[in-house]
């Protein structure tokens, strides 16, 4: 579906057999390397259920053995069973060590120290994400580990990620990947169709998904983003090419200029 949108434009987001295992070796490589170059023992993945985690916990098993990957699972009160499940699913199947740790007495005493917080979805559903980067990284310190983190390209571009939560972490494996090709490597590797097709969700409160939230499907996204933020189309020539309304394009800009600081560090002022 994705090629089709942009087919005729030089711009291609389906990728070939090939494509996909010499991105699958891009990555176990470079996750070696990170490990590698921090004299770490392995990696620690937090593990949602969702494809992003489950292709970047497949592919750190490809490149360090299941040995070296300890996986937790921390569900909260908005978490679904389903997604609980399925991220220890991923786990079993990978016969990786993994721990499940339920954050909510975490997130509970964050509320009990500052209880107008609660009343702001936002802040409390960072608050969730937060808590499980400084739990990943508890771990990974106590067992000389790295910190995988599992954003991809679309949630980079338009800051769908908490700031200093889930992009928390020592290197993102897929963050090349637009989703779409994140479900393409996923389908490639052998994970299973239902984990691969699964819609997705961040999961920050109950009933979230990223589609609603967004307002785009992931598809037309993926497109705007390769021909217009990424690429050289104009707003005019996305349009006419994607068949897509301009406020589709003005949601993707507002996005993405929104979302301008969490792809930077912290500013300073210039030197004098």
């Amino acid at each position: 579906m994705t090629n089709e949108l942009v087919e005729g434009t030089g711009i291609t987001l389906d990728l070939s057999e090939a494509e996909l295992e010499r991105h699958r070796e891009q990555i176990t490589a470079f996750i070696r390397d990170v490990v590698a170059d921090a004299g770490a023992d392995g990696a620690v993945i937090g593990l949602s259920g969702g494809i992003d985690s489950t292709l970047t916990s497949h592919l750190a098993v490809e490149a360090l053995g299941a040995d070296a990957v300890h996986g937790l699972v921390m569900p909260s009160e908005v978490n679904t069973e389903g997604n609980m499940s399925d991220a220890e699913r991923v786990a079993e199947l990978l016969e990786i060590e993994y721990d499940v740790i339920d954050i909510n007495p975490i997130v509970d005493a964050f509320v009990d120290a500052y209880p107008e917080g609660a009343e702001d979805q936002m802040a409390l559903g960072n608050v969730r994400v937060r808590t499980r980067a400084v739990l990943n990284y508890f771990v990974a310190n106590a067992e000389s580990g790295i910190v995988l983190g599992t954003g991809n390209r679309s949630e980079a571009l338009t800051g769908y990620f908490t700031k200093y939560g889930d992009q928390a972490v020592d290197c993102n494996p897929i963050g090349n990947l637009y989703k779409c090709q994140v479900r393409q490597l996923a389908s490639h590797i052998g994970v299973p169709a239902d984990l691969v097709t699964k819609a997705p969700s961040a999961e920050m409160w109950e009933g979230q998904t990223d589609e609603e939230e967004m307002g785009l499907t992931y598809d037309t996204l993926d497109a705007i983003l390769a021909l217009h933020v990424d690429g050289p189309f104009s707003k005019t020539a996305t349009v006419e090419t994607l068949g897509v309304p301009e406020s589709a394009i003005d949601r993707v800009l507002e996005l993405y200029s929104k979302s301008e600081h969490k792809r930077q560090m912290p500013p300073a002022p210039p030197e004098l």
